[in-house]
């Protein structure tokens, strides 16, 4: 069977909106001098990608030069200043670069583990100066999943926060990784020094400070020291960072004794950098005298401890200063792991493809200005067509090219809650205008008093729909005329599904013979677990589609799956799943719902499993178009809305303690 082929667009929660570059700043001999008189910092790249999780490289002589992380390309690749370097040819994913004694350490996502919910997260190593072969090594043991290295000063020691072959359990609030050390020439013996840690950083060659959240629930930096010998047994980790401030993603200084770590305070909006003196137990402010409503992330320190180093939004950038202004593309091109795939990432939710494929209707956001939005295929412009009211999840008419379905009230409430199935039609000359508001008639199809009526998909025949309701007390789902609704004279409205389950997200087959949808049906008590499931569109002969594992494995009832389509000729299924686990810390980045959502594809027998998508971020509500790149091409950095920075920290991260 021949690959699947297309366009897939997609959503990724608050990545168009970060705007990441690269900033650094000196850093004084005494800190009591920045507060009194706070350097300028320097930005160190482009203006105009997400770049971050950065390193300084070679001496502070050179303070400006510095081994990151870019998206310049469709995919988080390395870049030493502004050239790409060399790193794992197949890999759609990189993190957490260092160059050491001039050899490339980094993390990478493109071997696939020994078993589903594993995370693919591993560190390799690749000598750069030439004398290699060239080849990429990889330095976690296969089976093990690494996050996080750390080399020591004199490049012999590596620590990582490792799972080792443990399963990932389903959390992301504060992952349960040990921190494990090993020599760089024998990466198979290692040293498990201390349980329960992340992101460590080595001072000097025997020392480690690491993250932790704890028991009092403050994220706090912990300290390990390291015997002579690996056969010697570890003192206890101490805390080092006081509660009543949350203290995360540490960078140690090999010649001060001082480290700079990430903070969030009660009375604080906004995560910013600091330094904490480990003698005088005192904290000195930094990024909250450069910037103060800007996050900042993933502090970085030079050799010397001349220079501190961190990612954050870039915020205005004068057009001298930089290649274009800074915008939200409507539509960006993301790098895909199969050829006859295109992937574009959606600045907003719940795409649906008009039946042409030149205009895709979504979502721009959840809240109650949000609406209903048109952009063309080619990012190159949109429009309005609701706007202050909360609609979600999109369904184009597959016959008429002027009708739209949708949900109209809140997303995530209860069985009782009002939300109505509408049909959204307009007059598709008023696309030719130069205009942004277009007219719309919104016909509601569902009667107020049944509750929650929501994730409509219209049969290929534009006769019908498929929803979900909780009419009966439970979410199942119902057939509804696309015209008239419930509101038809001889009935308009069949219910498919019947259980004290929920049954949602479905969608119809192009030949019209099948509905796929995500159900708990297989363990009704779970709410959080869901599985893909297959039926007529009458209803009969209910299948489930199992990803995992093996029917009656334990990985199977471990699957949650949710936002099933099928490619136009139906032999895929594309769906976005947890099996893949977590890629990076979460704590690391800005708010994740789901940072384990990653897009699968696999074919309608559960055969031909692939993997789409590689991040720290949440990647969902995909729609599949089967043209792929005769759509025409995207005008990626010309049109879009202005950039602002607009995203939140990690939701679970709480001061009130």
């Amino acid at each position: 069977m021949d690959n699947p082929k297309g366009t897939i667009v997609f959503t990724t929660v608050g990545r168009p909106h970060y705007g990441f570059d690269i900033f650094s700043t000196p850093l004084p001999p005494t800190l009591t001098d920045f507060s009194s008189s706070p350097p300028t910092e320097h930005r160190l790249t482009d203006g105009v990608s997400i770049n971050f999780n950065a390193q300084f490289v070679g001496t502070d002589d050179n303070p400006r030069s510095i081994v990151y992380v870019s998206e310049r390309t469709g995919s988080p690749k390395i870049y030493l200043d502004s050239d790409l370097l060399p790193s794992a040819p197949a890999s759609l994913f990189h993190d957490r670069p260092i160059i050491k004694n001039n050899r490339l350490f980094f993390i990478s996502a493109h071997e696939p583990p020994d078993s589903p919910f594993k995370s693919w997260s591993a560190l390799y190593t690749i000598e750069l100066n030439g004398s290699g072969d060239g080849k990429v090594t990889r330095l976690t043991p296969y089976g093990c999943v690494d996050y996080s290295p750390s080399v020591s000063q004199s490049g012999d020691l590596i620590a990582v926060a490792s799972y080792g072959s443990r399963r990932w359990s389903g959390e992301f609030h504060h992952l349960e990784t040990d921190i494990v050390v090993f020599r760089r020439t024998d990466p198979n013996k290692r040293w498990n020094v201390c349980s329960l840690g992340g992101w460590p950083t080595f001072s000097g060659e025997n020392t480690i400070y690491f993250h932790r959240q704890a028991d009092d629930g403050w994220w706090s930096i912990f300290v390990v020291d390291l015997p002579s010998g690996f056969d010697v047994p570890v003192t206890a980790p101490r805390r080092v960072t006081p509660p009543g401030v949350h203290c995360f993603t540490p960078a140690a200084m090999h010649n001060r004794r001082q480290i700079a770590v990430a903070t969030r305070r009660k009375s604080e909006n906004y995560r910013h950098i600091e330094i904490y003196d480990l003698e005088s137990e005192t904290f000195y402010p930094v990024t909250k005298l450069l910037n103060q409503n800007f996050h900042h992330y993933n502090p970085f320190v030079s050799p010397n401890s001349g220079y501190l180093g961190y990612h954050r939004f870039r915020g205005e950038i004068e057009s001298s200063d930089s290649e274009c202004e800074s915008i939200v593309p409507h539509l960006n091109l993301v790098s895909s792991p199969i050829n006859e795939l295109r992937m574009l990432r959606l600045n907003g939710a719940f795409p649906s493809f008009s039946p042409t494929g030149d205009l895709i209707a979504f979502n721009p956001d959840f809240d109650s200005k949000a609406g209903l939005d048109i952009v063309k295929s080619d990012g190159s412009k949109r429009w309005r067509l609701l706007n202050g009211r909360t609609t979600f999840c999109n369904s184009w008419s597959p016959v008429e090219k002027n009708v739209i379905f949708t949900s109209i009230g809140p997303i995530f409430d209860t069985v009782k809650a009002t939300v109505q199935i509408a049909r959204v039609s307009f007059d598709l000359e008023q696309l030719e205008d130069d205009v942004i508001d277009v007219k719309a008639e919104i016909k509601i199809l569902t009667r107020e008093e049944t509750g929650n009526n929501a994730f409509p998909s219209c049969s290929p025949d534009g006769k019908r729909l498929v929803f979900r309701s909780g009419r009966s007390g439970h979410k199942n789902l119902y057939i509804l005329d696309a015209v008239d609704g419930e509101f038809k004279s001889d009935g308009g409205i069949r219910q498919l599904t019947e259980g004290e389950w929920i049954d949602t997200m479905p969608c119809w087959s192009p030949d019209g013979k099948l509905i796929a949808f995500s159900s708990n049906r297989h363990n009704p008590a779970n709410v959080d677990a869901f599985s893909i499931y297959v039926m007529c569109s009458d209803g009969s002969d209910v299948r489930r589609i199992y990803v995992a594992g093996d029917e009656g494995s334990e990985e199977v009832d471990r699957e949650r799956i949710n936002h099933v389509c099928f490619s136009g000729d139906g032999e895929w299924l594309l769906f976005t799943a947890n099996v893949g686990g977590v890629t990076v810390d979460p704590v690391s980045v800005p708010n994740q719902f789901q940072p384990y959502g990653d897009l699968y594809v696999v074919r309608l027998d559960g055969s031909g499993l692939r993997r789409l998508t590689w991040n720290g971020y949440e990647n969902g509500t995909p729609a599949w178009f089967p043209r792929g790149k005769e759509l025409g091409c995207l005008g990626l950095n010309s049109v879009g809305e202005k950039l602002l920075g607009q995203f939140d920290e990690p939701l679970w991260i709480s001061c009130d303690i």
